[in-house]
This record gives C-alpha cells, sequence and structure tokens, in this order.
C-alpha cells in the first residue's frame, strides 16, 4: 500500500494551491489517490518514489511530509498508538488562516509531545524529526519530509534577471500555471506573449522544452538573454505575431502565457481585447490534439476555440483580478 501524505497548501488562493497539488501529483505519478482536502490542505497516496518530483516543481506549497492523521482537539488518546522513525523530535504548530482560536497551540504541543516522547526524546534546537501540527478544520499531523524553498524562485523575479520589464509574472506563479495545466518533464512548452521569459525559464527550469515567441524582437533577445543568465536552454525562439504563430509552430503539448493588459503595454498598435482574441483562435492551431492550454486574463472567459477546463482567480489589488484559465484543446473532447 502506497504512503499517505499531506500538502500544507499556502493561501495565496482558494482554490489555486489544491489543484495545483494535484495537478502535480498527477503529472509525477502513474498512481495516485487523492484522499481528502480541507482548508488549507490535501492529502494523497502515491509512491514514496514520485515526492522529489513533486517537491521540486510545485510553486504553492509550503511542505510535504508523511500523514500521522486527524485529531481533535480534545481528543488525542489515539496518539499513544503512533509510531514515529528512530530520533529525536519537535512539533511546529500553525493555525490556517485564524481557524480553531479557541484551542491552545501551545498547551496542544506540550499534551501532544507529551505522549510522543514516551516513545521518543524531544529536542526542540535540532530534532530528528519535525513534526508538523497544522489547526484548521482539526488537528492535522504530518512527518515533513520536503519543506518548499520557495525562496529559490525570488532569485528569478524580475528585478534579479539582466533583461526586464516592469510587467512581469512572479515565478511563483508562473510555475503555478505551468503545473495547472499538468504538463510533464519533457513536454513542450510555447509562450507566444513571451517578454522577458519568466514562463519559459520556470518551464525549462522544470525540465521542459521551453519555446518563446514575440513580436516584439527586443523581448525576444531578452528572453534569451535571461535564458542564459540562469543557464538554461530554450528549445526554439522566434520573432513572430500571434496571428502567426500557426504558421511557425505546431504539435506543441502545452502552450502558457500571460497576454498583454493595462494601458502600459506594448501592444503594436492593437486593441488589446482584440490580441485576446486572436490569441485564443491562434492557440488552439498550434497545440497537439490532446494539447492544453494555461492562459491568464483580467476577466473570465470561456473560448469557444478550446474547452475551458478550470479557472482560478487571483486578487491582485483593489478591483484588478487575475483570472488563470485552463483549457483543453477542442479535439481532444
Amino acid at each position: 500500500m502506497d504512503p499517505v501524505f499531506f500538502f500544507e497548501l499556502s493561501g495565496e488562493s482558494k482554490d489555486m494551491p489544491r489543484a495545483e497539488a494535484a495537478r502535480c501529483i498527477e503529472a509525477e505519478c502513474a498512481r495516485h489517490s487523492i484522499i481528502g482536502t480541507g482548508p488549507g490542505y490535501l492529502t494523497a497516496s502515491f509512491p514514496e518514489e514520485c515526492l522529489d518530483g513533486i517537491a521540486d516543481r510545485i510553486a504553492l506549497t509550503h511542505s510535504i511530509g508523511r500523514y500521522l492523521g486527524a485529531y481533535d482537539p480534545e481528543d488525542t488518546g489515539d496518539l499513544s498508538n503512533m509510531l514515529l522513525p528512530e530520533g529525536t523530535f519537535a512539533i511546529r504548530a500553525k493555525r490556517f488562516e485564524g481557524m480553531m482560536k479557541d484551542a491552545d497551540s501551545q498547551k496542544l504541543i506540550r499534551d501532544i509531545g507529551g505522549i510522543l516522547s514516551k516513545k521518543n526524546d524531544v529536542d526542540l534546537r535540532d530534532p530528528d524529526v519535525i513534526i508538523r501540527m497544522q489547526m484548521c478544520d482539526k488537528i492535522h499531523l504530518f512527518i515533513e519530509e520536503r519543506a518548499v524553498d520557495r525562496n529559490i524562485m525570488e532569485t528569478r523575479k524580475v528585478g534579479e534577471r539582466p533583461f526586464f520589464s516592469p510587467i512581469s509574472l512572479h515565478p511563483k506563479y508562473a510555475r503555478a500555471l505551468i503545473n495547472l495545466t499538468g504538463a510533464k518533464r519533457g513536454d513542450t512548452v510555447l509562450d507566444p506573449f513571451c517578454g522577458t521569459g519568466g514562463i519559459v525559464i520556470e518551464a525549462a527550469e522544470m525540465g521542459m522544452k521551453a519555446i518563446a515567441s514575440d513580436f516584439d524582437e527586443e523581448m525576444v533577445l531578452g528572453c534569451r538573454e535571461n535564458m542564459d543568465f540562469y543557464g538554461l536552454e530554450l528549445h526554439d525562439h522566434e520573432v513572430v505575431d500571434i496571428r502567426d504563430i500557426p504558421n511557425r509552430f505546431s504539435e506543441i503539448d502545452v502552450v502558457i502565457t500571460d497576454p498583454p493588459y493595462g494601458r502600459s503595454t506594448k501592444t503594436g498598435g492593437d486593441n488589446v481585447l482584440d490580441i485576446h482574441k486572436i490569441a485564443m483562435s491562434s492557440i488552439p492551431n498550434v497545440l497537439t490534439s490532446s494539447g492544453r492550454a494555461g492562459i491568464i486574463l483580467p476577466y473570465e472567459t470561456d473560448a469557444s476555440t478550446m474547452k475551458l477546463d478550470a479557472v482560478f482567480r487571483q486578487h491582485v489589488h483593489g478591483s484588478l483580478s487575475r483570472y488563470y484559465h485552463v483549457f483543453n484543446n477542442i479535439r481532444s473532447s
């Protein structure tokens, strides 16, 4: 029987971290099962050898670990039967978005630690095992096995690149959008509005064949410069208008893109909404019959040229929201 793992999700979006975790599991594991979800978490079973691949690509999860179970704050007696790995341990507690306000986290740590210390010693400074306690709908305990180092993505954000524009998607959201499509290692991933290369940088980092295009030659050259800076390979690139991408590219597994919107973006004189419509017509013509597209827009839409699989809203500020759309090529349905 495969082990059960707990995913401690981040809170950037109501549904997006959960969906991203599920798609990462699906992309990395031929055999898997989503067991449960709740506020700030997902539990799933899969072979242990899949864990590294999932942890290496996931963006909107804080940590992943072996699930120990769920408990009510007033009833932790079953913990006496719990077996931990050999060595010392420490418990780290976190409330998800202020839930379980009436529960005393420090008392819970002392009570649970007292039960577990009958078999394992406590070491608060340098424990062999870190037990995470997530306080949300219940008390969830898991042994942390992979802490996702999201600081690495900070080193690739727009201001850290040699060529940059102030309008650029943060690496963790670029990576999340790629993951939401279920793209696999080795897939061809095209961004037809590549800009400074934020999406193709993440695709290449995740072991995919990154392809970049843009109507603006300066952006394509800058994208290449950024890829070189991070030591990444650009599988293909072209200066080409979104109208003409089907004449240049074909049999693309996944299109991931953040098309221009807003007053300060360069559009070559075209209306932004017209560019979006043209993109929706062109993108399915470069995809394989079973290809997918991940597209960010400042509004929610359902394209007639592709089948909408899911959409996730991210509030940015004020009245501005981004909508992360995942489409299936209509030829696959």
